[in-house]
């Protein structure tokens, strides 16, 4: 960065994919175990690429439709990563007043901006891909190497997918709902392709895997074959110009992103950074935001602040998306459940994981600890409201997999939602009793504190009890 001019589009660029590299790697820990994953990779690819160095291969319509589903998947898991990131750098970076007052060109910081939104999505993924891949087409395959320009184009089209939708949800919903509704939208994005197969999944007597379900159903429709549906694949393989025109074309697209959302950013920064109130008039008069009681006003305002935290509804959301096939199996056709000893204990240790981090968030994120300290109320008085409003918000979840068990057995599923509580109201405790206050806006950024030592008992005590429901519906 020294020998670019300050201030420069390099320059900020380069910024901004040093702090997605510090944000990736946080502690000595993790870059330990991110060089090692790396070193393991790197190791991978160099024996598969000395296995195929003698090879000799020639891509054809099926390994274009291979090409094509993989590049489907990525694409939909960089556009979720890249919503997230516009998020990040819209509303959390903190960072633009800085930019924007500074003697620099808007539309430098903008395009410095969406590269760095690219670069992340592209490092993230590079991270797990080029090791194996850049081994394989050194020692033998150089037209593997179009793979690259596959990336880098899917890489920028997704990040322009992402800052739009982040500024036209802002545009039309106002900023603070944009923000709920960006991580809602995520996280369906994330789990689209996931979705979408499961359901097929249902209609169809073969119960086979997501992938090779949609494998099948794209290569019935020809899909692979056509020009346009093999121009992924061209382009992995090293064709030039399918290379050219993947990479020439999301290189005019960003262009064109960068230059007409300049000002719709500017705009959606300014009132984003302003925060203003909903228009609407308060009904019901302050009164109602006030209760009576220690326990009624500490749970209303952290189930109040945990529901206010999109990054909480994307959280759940994930987790809700991924039960879908738990929950499709369970009510397929109408017959009764063949699984529930299974759905009891992925019950109790899901409730259990989620407690966990609701109950961390409602302890740790506590913008006046000394003033709970210096109050003359009981320390465990407030620790079992924080508890029971993680919970409460935890409870929607938690009582999903019971529903789907009492088509089978009523007593296995009331087994399986007290279980399911006493997992959740467990690892919650540990949480609260060793929470370490500190402001709710450090948290933007969210590592679940306690150490591995910790997290690593609440899960072993989630398993345990998921074991004994189990066993305990199995019998029943």
């Amino acid at each position: 960065m020294r020998r670019l001019p300050p201030g420069s589009l390099g320059w900020l660029t380069l910024h901004e994919l040093r702090g997605n590299l510090r944000a990736t790697a946080r502690s000595r820990v993790r870059q330990i175990v991110l060089a090692l994953v790396l070193l393991g990779y790197t190791g991978l690819g160099v024996g598969l690429g000395l296995l195929l160095a003698g090879e000799q291969w020639k891509a054809d319509a099926l390994a274009w439709l291979v090409v094509l589903i993989a590049a489907t998947l990525l694409f939909t898991f960089m556009t979720t990563q890249s919503l997230l990131a516009s998020q990040r750098t819209l509303y959390e970076a903190g960072d633009l007043d800085l930019l924007f007052s500074a003697p620099l060109d808007p539309r430098t910081v903008v395009s410095a901006k969406l590269l760095g939104i690219a670069g992340g999505v592209m490092l993230t993924f590079s991270i797990f891909l080029l090791p194996i891949l850049l081994p394989v087409a050194v020692l033998g395959h150089p037209e593997l190497l179009g793979a690259l320009a596959l990336l880098v184009a899917l890489a920028l089209t997704a990040a322009c997918l992402g800052l739009g939708v982040t500024l036209a949800l802002a545009r039309t919903v106002g900023p603070r709902a944009a923000r709920t509704a960006g991580q809602i939208l995520a996280a369906l994005t994330g789990a689209s392709v996931f979705l979408v197969t499961q359901i097929l999944n249902q209609h169809d007597d073969r119960r086979e895997s997501s992938v090779v379900l949609l494998f099948d159903m794209l290569r019935s429709r020809g899909y692979g074959g056509g020009w346009l549906s093999s121009l992924p694949g061209r382009a992995a393989f090293g064709e030039p110009l399918a290379m050219l025109l993947l990479l020439g074309g999301a290189l005019l697209l960003f262009a064109l992103a960068g230059w007409g959302m300049r000002n719709v950013f500017l705009r959606s920064y300014r009132a984003g950074g302003a925060r203003p109130a909903s228009g609407r008039a308060a009904r019901g008069g302050i009164a109602r935001r006030f209760h009576r009681g220690l326990f009624a006003t500490i749970f209303a305002k952290e189930l109040r602040l945990l529901l206010r935290d999109p990054a909480l509804i994307f959280q759940m959301l994930l987790r809700i998306v991924y039960l879908a096939p738990i929950l499709l199996i369970a009510f397929r056709d109408g017959r009764a459940l063949p699984l529930a000893p299974t759905l009891a204990f992925t019950s109790v240790v899901i409730a259990g994981q989620l407690v966990s981090s609701l109950a961390w968030l409602a302890a740790s994120a506590e913008d006046a600890p000394d003033l709970l300290k210096v109050a003359p109320v009981l320390k465990d008085d407030l620790d079992f409201a924080k508890l029971l409003a993680a919970m409460a918000l935890a409870a929607p979840l938690g009582v999903l997999l019971p529903i789907a068990i009492a088509l089978e057995t009523v007593p296995g599923a009331l087994v399986t939602l007290a279980f399911t509580a006493g997992a959740g109201g467990a690892v919650g405790y540990l949480e609260v009793a060793h929470a370490q206050p500190a402001p709710r806006s450090t948290f933007q950024r969210r590592q679940k504190g306690g150490g591995i030592v910790r997290n690593l008992v609440e899960f072993v005590i989630a398993v345990i009890l998921g074991l004994a429901a189990g066993v305990i519906v199995y019998f029943v």
